[in-house]
């Protein structure tokens, strides 16, 4: 989740200037929110209907929706309940729409880069999904497409839609079959069954936070209050800063968590016993802990931390602003074990279809370190499958697979030449 601020710009002529994932921010203009339910923006095209089916892809443990914009598209969006306002973060789509630029915003976000970004409101966008429309919507454009979501992803992505849809209807998501549907909220009837738990939602500032029981240590364990956050890659996010009883585990390793507007996000990677979702307790969470001067002094809300996608994708589930519950039922995602990557590269999907991977970076005493690796080699095959008929989240799976896993890897030099290796995966925390 992106996590900034908004320092609107008085001066006339202001002109747009230069400014991650697994960590997506939220961003809201109201300071007061919205009666849900009530003059909700999105609606169902057909005036009887009740509900309606929406496909999505699941890739990096993200919602993706197809869009169609002032009638034109499709275009990708991320379904990121983190995010307050919607964004739209491929500039190029300001001039392929003709969007009026109205009031222009520094952005002050999450990361280790000082500068902000400038970015402008527009509004009076039609938003159309099959079967639901939003004739009057107002989106954030960012000057320049500095979180570069479509290389993370593995496909064109070109901005994140939030707390205007969820605030629409009850959102029903079936992660194993890549389904949603939007029921009317007055019409909604939860479902019935003794697997489903019941979760309370408060709302505040455009965004839902549960608070639930958290076992920090063995012997530890108290209520946090966390950001319900499907824009999230990870399973949990804790902020140490929010209470002086949280910190590190005792077994934890340094990494990049993801990218802010403001550049990368860095912290902590450890394991908490558990999260307790209604009647479901978790085991052995994969927590990330970002750097204190990163996160909690620039939230709107006080919390604790955030849940993502990697967790909530373990049920399906009912995100029910109007009636101001999750609901939750496992799937057979539930038993996956929480892993982190076990190969030591950071890779970023490039070409026309996102199907070339480039090593971003190399983690120094790690496999890929042993293996040979280096920045900028193309990653080409895995076991001799090539790696262009691979999505980057297939090829991500690979490389969170299995500790001891060996993986025959053939990459391209800069200068062209073949090189062939044996990469051993090692799990670290």
């Amino acid at each position: 989740m992106f996590l900034f601020r908004l320092l609107p710009l008085f001066l006339s002529g202001s002109r747009p200037w230069r400014l991650g994932l697994a960590l997506l921010g939220c961003l809201g203009l109201a300071t007061t929110t919205p009666a849900v339910g009530q003059g909700a923006p999105f609606q169902l095209e057909r005036a009887k209907a009740r509900r309606v089916k929406l496909p999505f892809l699941l890739q990096r443990n993200l919602m993706v929706v197809s869009t169609h914009l002032n009638g034109q598209g499709p275009y990708n969006f991320v379904l990121d309940s983190g995010v307050g306002t919607a964004i739209i973060t491929d500039p190029a789509l300001r001039s392929l729409l003709k969007l009026r630029a109205g009031q222009v915003y520094q952005l002050v976000g999450a990361g280790e880069m000082e500068e902000p970004l400038v970015a402008y409101i527009s509004d009076s966008v039609r938003v159309t999904m099959p079967g639901v429309v939003c004739p009057l919507m107002s989106f954030f454009v960012l000057s320049e497409d500095v979180l570069d979501l479509s290389g993370y992803v593995g496909m064109p992505i070109h901005g994140l839609l939030g707390f205007d849809v969820f605030r629409s209807f009850a959102v029903e998501v079936h992660p194993e079959e890549n389904e949603m549907t939007l029921h009317r909220p007055a019409t909604y009837q939860a479902p019935r069954g003794r697997r489903w738990t019941s979760v309370p939602l408060e709302l505040d500032a455009r965004r839902a936070y549960i608070t639930t029981q958290v076992d920090i240590t063995d012997s530890l364990r108290f209520p946090l209050k966390l950001l319900l956050d499907t824009g999230g890659g990870h399973a949990l996010s804790i902020e140490t800063e929010s209470d002086v009883r949280l910190k590190l585990p005792a077994q934890h390793l340094r990494a990049q968590l993801g990218r802010g507007l403001s550049g990368n996000i860095n912290g902590y990677l450890g394991r908490v016993p558990a999260i307790q979702l209604g009647r479901y307790k978790v085991p052995s969470l994969l927590a990330s802990f970002p750097d204190n001067d990163n996160m909690h002094a620039r939230v709107q809300v006080p919390r604790n931390g955030n849940v993502g996608f990697e967790l909530l994708k373990r049920f399906n589930m009912v995100i029910d602003y109007p009636h101001n519950r999750l609901l939750l039922r496992p799937n057979s995602f539930y038993r996956d074990p929480f892993e982190h990557d076990m190969s030591g590269i950071e890779l970023l999907a490039v070409g026309a279809d996102y199907r070339r991977y480039l090593i971003l970076k190399v983690l120094p005493d790690s496999p890929a370190a042993a293996a040979g690796l280096h920045p900028d080699d193309e990653l080409i095959s895995i076991n001799l499958l090539p790696t262009e008929a691979l999505t980057l989240s297939q090829v991500s799976r690979l490389l969170h697979s299995a500790d001891n896993r060996q993986l025959l890897l053939i990459v391209r030099r800069p200068d062209g030449e073949l090189f062939t290796t044996s990469l051993r995966l090692k799990r670290k925390i």
